[in-house]
Parts: C-alpha cells; sequence; structure tokens
C-alpha cells in the first residue's frame, strides 16, 4: 500500500516535508509510546445521555478486557468516528448517529479522545489542548493576527500538514484493531477516518466540517462528503493546497456534495418550529435569543456585553435570553458577578439533565410563557453540547460563532470568529439566507440584535430556511449515513 504521506492522491511529496513527518510521528512515539503490538479489545456499553434520545452505544477500547463484546451488530450497525476537539465534532457526529437512528440502523459512537490508555488518545488529548490553547489566546490581537489566523487559514490548508497528520494517525490505528472491519464507519474528523484506514475498515467516509478546504481534512481511502457547493469545487482540485502548485484533483468518486449535517429531530421539525417563531413576533411576545459558548469557552466577553445590551429588553418583556455554558461552570459565575441586576431574572438550570429536557420541552408550548434568563451547564460532555440542539427548536434567534453551528436550521447572529477558517461559515449562510454577517466586533453585534429586535429579519430567515429544507439543503447527515451504507451494500 502507498505511503499516505509520501503521496496525496497522486501529488507527491516533499523529502523535506516527509522527513518532518516521519519526525512528528517519532515525537510522538517517544513521548507517548507506541502500542501498535498491543491487542485492543472492544466492548459495548450504554450512553446514558444520548442512548434514549439517539438510540446510540459507546464502543470501549481496552487492553484489561478479557475478550471482544459479540453483542455489536454487524448487520445493522455504523460506527460514528470521532474526537473531542472543541463541540463541533461532537454536534456533527450526533447528527449522524440522530439519521441512522432514524432510517433504522444502530449507531455505535467511537470517540478516539476518551481511551486514556491508548497512544491515540494521548496524541489527539495532546493537539486538543494546544488547539484549546490557541482558541483562548486568540482573544489577544498580535497572537491573533501573527499566529493563530494564519495557523488555521493556510497552515492547515497545505498538503504538508495532511502528510504529517497521516503519518501521526498511524499512532492511531490499533484502536480499531478489533472492530469488525465490515461496519461502516463515519468520521466527523479526519484522524478517526485516516485511523479506520489505516487499520484497514472497508467503508469509511471522512464527513468534512468546514466550508474553507484544507489539507487538514482529507483522508485518502475514505469517501469525503461537503456541506457545501464552494468547499466541494476547492477540494475537488485540492485548491491552493500547495501553494501556487497546480495539484491533480481528487477523484470524483473521492468526494460527494451532500448538504448540511443537521439532526432529524430538527430537520424534521423546520416548517413547525419557523412557524412558531413567526408567530410569537406577529403576537409581540419576548423573543428568545440563545446564546451558547463553544468548546473552547472563548466567547464570555462578547456574550456579557450581548447580556448587557438585552437585559432591559428582558426586564421589560421584549426578549428571553438561552445562555448555555456547555461544560464551562465559570463562564456563567463571571457573567453573574460581571453583569449588574442580571440574577433578578435569570433562572439556573445547573447539571440537572431531566430539568433541561422538560425545559426544552415546554418551551416549544405556545401556551406557556417563557420570560426572564435561562443558564444551562452541564459536566457531562453529552449533556452539554445536546442541550443546544433540544433549546434551538424552541429559541429565535441562535447567537454563535460561525462554526459548525452555522450550517443548522434556525436564525443565526454570527459573533467573532475564533480561526479564520469560520468565517466562510457566515458567508455561506448569509447566502443561503438563515444567517447574518459576521459581527467582527461589539458595535455590529449589538446593531444586528436590534434588527432581529425591530425588523421582520425574523421572518425573513424563517422563509429562507423553509425553501432550503425544501431544496434538501439541510439533509446532509441523511445523506451521509445513506452513502456509507451503499459502500458497505456494493
Amino acid at each position: 500500500m502507498m505511503d499516505k504521506s509520501k503521496v496525496i492522491f497522486g501529488n507527491a511529496i516533499s523529502n523535506k516535508d516527509y522527513k518532518s513527518a516521519l519526525k512528528s510521528k517519532k515525537s510522538y512515539q517517544k513521548k507517548f509510546g507506541d502500542d501498535s503490538n498491543v491487542d485492543y479489545k472492544i466492548k459495548i456499553t450504554e450512553n446514558d445521555t444520548i442512548g434514549p434520545l439517539l438510540g446510540v452505544s459507546n464502543v470501549v477500547v481496552s487492553s484489561s478486557f478479557d475478550s471482544n463484546d459479540t453483542g455489536m451488530d454487524t448487520e445493522k450497525g455504523i460506527i460514528v468516528g470521532n474526537i473531542r476537539m472543541g463541540f463541533g465534532h461532537y454536534r456533527i457526529s450526533m447528527a449522524m448517529a440522530s439519521y441512522a437512528h432514524h432510517l433504522g440502523y444502530t449507531p455505535y459512537w467511537m470517540d478516539l479522545n476518551s481511551y486514556q490508555e491508548t497512544t491515540c488518545t494521548k496524541v489527539i488529548g495532546h493537539q486538543n489542548d494546544l488547539y484549546s490553547l490557541g482558541s483562548r489566546l486568540s482573544k489577544i490581537g498580535l497572537f491573533n493576527k501573527l499566529v493563530w489566523e494564519p495557523t488555521n487559514y493556510e497552515g492547515f490548508r497545505a498538503l504538508s500538514y495532511n502528510s504529517k497528520d497521516q503519518k501521526n494517525a498511524e499512532l492511531m490505528a490499533p484502536v480499531y484493531r478489533n472492530v469488525p472491519k465490515d461496519i461502516p464507519v463515519i468520521a466527523t474528523h479526519a484522524w478517526p477516518a485516516q485511523a479506520a484506514v489505516h487499520a484497514g475498515m472497508k467503508h469509511v467516509v471522512n464527513a468534512i466540517p468546514d466550508n474553507w478546504p484544507m489539507a487538514l481534512h482529507l483522508s485518502e481511502g475514505s469517501v469525503h462528503t461537503i456541506q457545501c457547493k464552494n468547499a466541494y469545487m476547492g477540494y475537488r482540485i485540492l485548491n491552493g493546497m500547495n501553494k501556487k502548485t497546480v495539484c491533480k484533483p481528487m477523484p470524483q468518486d473521492a468526494l460527494v456534495y451532500t448538504g448540511h449535517y443537521i439532526d432529524y429531530e430538527l430537520v424534521s421539525n423546520i416548517e413547525k418550529d419557523c412557524k412558531a417563531r413567526i408567530d410569537r413576533r406577529k403576537n409581540g411576545k419576548p423573543m428568545r435569543f440563545l446564546l451558547t459558548i463553544g468548546g473552547a469557552g472563548a466567547q464570555k466577553e462578547i456574550f456579557a456585553e450581548i447580556i448587557k445590551h438585552l437585559l432591559p429588553r428582558v426586564k421589560d418583556g421584549q426578549a428571553v435570553i438561552y445562555v448555555n455554558v456547555g461544560d464551562y461552570r465559570n463562564v456563567w459565575d463571571e457573567l453573574k458577578s460581571e453583569i449588574a441586576g442580571v440574577m433578578d431574572v435569570a433562572h439556573e438550570h445547573m447539571d440537572d439533565w431531566q430539568d433541561t429536557l422538560k425545559f426544552a420541552e415546554d418551551a416549544l408550548d405556545e401556551n406557556k410563557d417563557i420570560t426572564g434568563i435561562h443558564s444551562f451547564y452541564h459536566k457531562d460532555i453529552f449533556k452539554a453540547v445536546y442541550a443546544t440542539n433540544l433549546l434551538m427548536r424552541s429559541c429565535d434567534v441562535l447567537v454563535t460563532k460561525p462554526s459548525e453551528l452555522a450550517f443548522y436550521p434556525v436564525p443565526k447572529l454570527f459573533i467573532k470568529r475564533v480561526g479564520k477558517h469560520e468565517m466562510w461559515g457566515a458567508i455561506h449562510s448569509a447566502e443561503i439566507g438563515d444567517g447574518t454577517l459576521e459581527c467582527r466586533d461589539i458595535p455590529h453585534t449589538i446593531q444586528m440584535l436590534d434588527q432581529f429586535l425591530e425588523t421582520n429579519l425574523i421572518d425573513e430567515m424563517c422563509e429562507s430556511i423553509c425553501l432550503n429544507n425544501k431544496m434538501g439543503i439541510y439533509d446532509g447527515a441523511k445523506k451521509v449515513v445513506e452513502l456509507a451504507v451503499s459502500l458497505k451494500n456494493k
């Protein structure tokens, strides 16, 4: 088999860059060990949070198990391979699991960042820590300009970066050793896809998350899926991934446009939820803003200014705020201490999943009035991420950075990005009419808040969402699952 770090879709990697890839792998071996000869067994366990909602079971990997779990459904099973790096890859994985479950398949959750004894998890955890640190430091203007944005925009774009990732991913392959090789794998990050291919998994779909084509996301040997036509064209010719050199294109059967990766529960209720938003505005009910923090916890200062601006509107019944701080309890505690008067109207939903489920259900009942500010925190990562999905249906405006949430079928106000690659999510959303431009400073964010409150912008976005839905733009998760199954059925 061709060394995937030497040649990428027919594009030869220079000796210098290949040696750099070898050096990177050797460095990780020295730092975290090499477990390529360890016989990791697998075990299927219940997922207490999203299992009841999405039918998901966990794939647990350990060298301490006596034998492999024999309960894996090899006929209807689909592995959702993912990592926790921020919340985005978990959220996309939930969309895949949602549609797999809806279509009658059995989704298995395989988080390569959860197997603490393995070299795989140690390597991913180390890189995740670096990425989270960079996200937080991006608040420093000079660091953002000179380091963070260039790295996220051009550094990750280069084929040489993929060469290094492919070599490092060889260290991740052992976790797949005892997974039945014929079960389809849907990976929501390149590393689970690369590791699956290195491990000999036969049917791998690499669901690419971003709208800015980067070699970071390539996993040769898998079928790549894309959410947007703009990104599809960029990936097809590997645009700009070898500086000014024209790259050899990807084979046509290695790349598929699917549309946005959205949960069945959200897609199936688009018309109903958009009608409720329009009716609330028409009937003078308070407008509901959902503020959701990303996995790196880097948006607190922007949230504070938004809440300060909306607080008078909340107190006079013109606005409601949901704040999901994910698993960052400190963010809510800091917001409480910094914003005078916030606790006069705040209702805390702190690490109580049943309370969160009930609130989300009650908020969909138009006969029940929702007022004030509602804050949500969950220590468990599944609850932290999925709470936003639950709250999204009853909100009027989702306030978020333009990351994976840029593709969701809800009116969106985009705050400042964290990494230049994210800006393309806002551009795409504005073009299809379901989100704003990226508001890169507080004054423009405040201006857009007032546009929602004082004009019929909600109605316009809801009309666009319903039109997009008719065109199948939000059917990406469904199409990815169908693609993964078709690969096996061939």
